[in-house]
């Protein structure tokens, strides 16, 4: 399914990711993979070769998740980790910040998770009410708040955790991001009970008074929104690739099954009400890709603002043909698609995330609406 506007490069990539992901298949072993996806260079694809990076981008990054996605082992850290948060560092941290960080998370020795959503926020980023203030004492931070819904922390070295500070000269607070590494005092976490079945749990955090060095500030105080912003739009790419990679999978394995199972006189895949809306989802999901490949094309080459708005088509489309290609998957198989054997139920649950999170689809029609056709907005 290599795409022709690929370089022969991301090509190779594709086809190496690929033959990686064969090998682990559905019932992956998380930590083996991720070790041996790291020692081949795949996870830190995107960051910077100066700090033992691949030198790549969103590009290449995107490419990975979605091969072990389609092969049934996608590494959902790989959204947050080296795509959020290591581009955040690279973009903007300290070169302290950037050697003690960056190495790692390209070779999979550390891992960081990303801490934005609040219970009474929601998708209103201008509602987060986590804060941080200046320690009186010894001029770093203290932080205060709660988070939910903030994949792997109990797995992850630190958390990318945003909260706002208090602008000197307006009085109005502006989001900053900390680095809190994971054993810090007052930063609790509480493991949320999901339906879903995920190799990476869900936790809520709640931070205390967490007091944390000046340093722990990554970036400038006053950058704000530039800075968040450019760990957002890598998170859509890389759920449109965690999407996309997941409706492959179930597309294959209901392709398998109605090219072999046969009922009357030929396999039931010969049949146009079964293999229309196969070929309809295969459709999808290529289009879902075009549109990724442009929103990281566009992030690469710096265009932040271009690179906002297909990220977000990106993810809407990537979702959608994701969901419908898991439904069909499932249908074809009847009955099949609901045991165990075939893998296919799990993966209902699992779709869905694509539309909820990072954002909802409601919001990102809300942005095209808004920034795309210029309408008026209700909010």
């Amino acid at each position: 399914m290599s795409g022709v506007i690929e370089s022969q490069e991301n090509k190779d990539l594709r086809a190496a990711v690929a033959a990686l992901g064969a090998r682990h298949g559905r019932g992956f072993d998380r930590a083996a993979l991720w070790s041996e996806a790291a020692k081949l260079g795949y996870l830190g694809v995107n960051l910077p070769e100066a700090y033992g990076g691949g030198g790549g981008g969103m590009a290449e990054l995107s490419i990975v998740l979605e091969e072990l996605g389609s092969a049934g082992c996608p590494l959902l850290m790989m959204v947050v980790s080296p795509a959020i948060c290591g581009t955040v560092i690279a973009r903007f941290g300290t070169e302290e910040q950037k050697r003690t960080w960056l190495p790692g998370l390209a070779d999979g020795t550390l891992t960081m998770a990303f801490g934005i959503t609040e219970p009474d926020a929601g998708s209103n980023s201008h509602r987060i009410t986590t804060t941080a203030r200046r320690d009186a004492d010894g001029g770093g931070w203290i932080l205060s708040g709660r988070k939910v819904f903030i994949s792997g922390v109990d797995i992850a070295d630190a958390t990318l955790i945003v909260g706002r500070t208090e602008d000197a000269r307006t009085g109005s607070l502006k989001p900053c991001l900390f680095i809190v590494p994971r054993d810090t005092p007052g930063f609790q976490r509480s493991r949320i009970d999901m339906e879903l079945q995920a190799e990476e749990e869900q936790f809520e955090l709640v931070l205390d008074d967490v007091r944390l060095p000046a340093e722990s500030l990554v970036g400038d105080e006053d950058a704000g929104l530039l800075q968040l912003f450019a760990g957002l739009n890598p998170e859509r790419i890389m759920t449109a690739a965690f999407a996309i990679g997941m409706g492959r999978y179930a597309l294959a394995k209901a392709v398998d099954y109605a090219t072999t199972r046969q009922v009357w006189k030929l396999p039931i895949g010969g049949h146009q009400a079964i293999a229309h809306p196969l070929a309809q989802a295969h459709i999808e999901l290529e289009l879902a890709r075009l549109m990724m490949q442009k929103a990281a094309a566009l992030y690469d080459a710096g265009d932040d603002v271009g690179a906002g708005e297909a990220a977000n088509m990106a993810k809407y489309a990537a979702a959608e043909a994701c969901v419908k290609a898991v439904d069909q998957a499932v249908h074809t198989l009847g009955g099949n698609g609901l045991t165990r054997e075939y893998g296919l139920a799990s993966l209902i649950t699992a779709a869905r995330v694509a539309r909820i999170a990072p954002v909802s689809r409601e919001m990102i029609l809300n942005y095209v609406s808004h920034q795309s056709l210029g309408l008026p907005k209700s909010y």
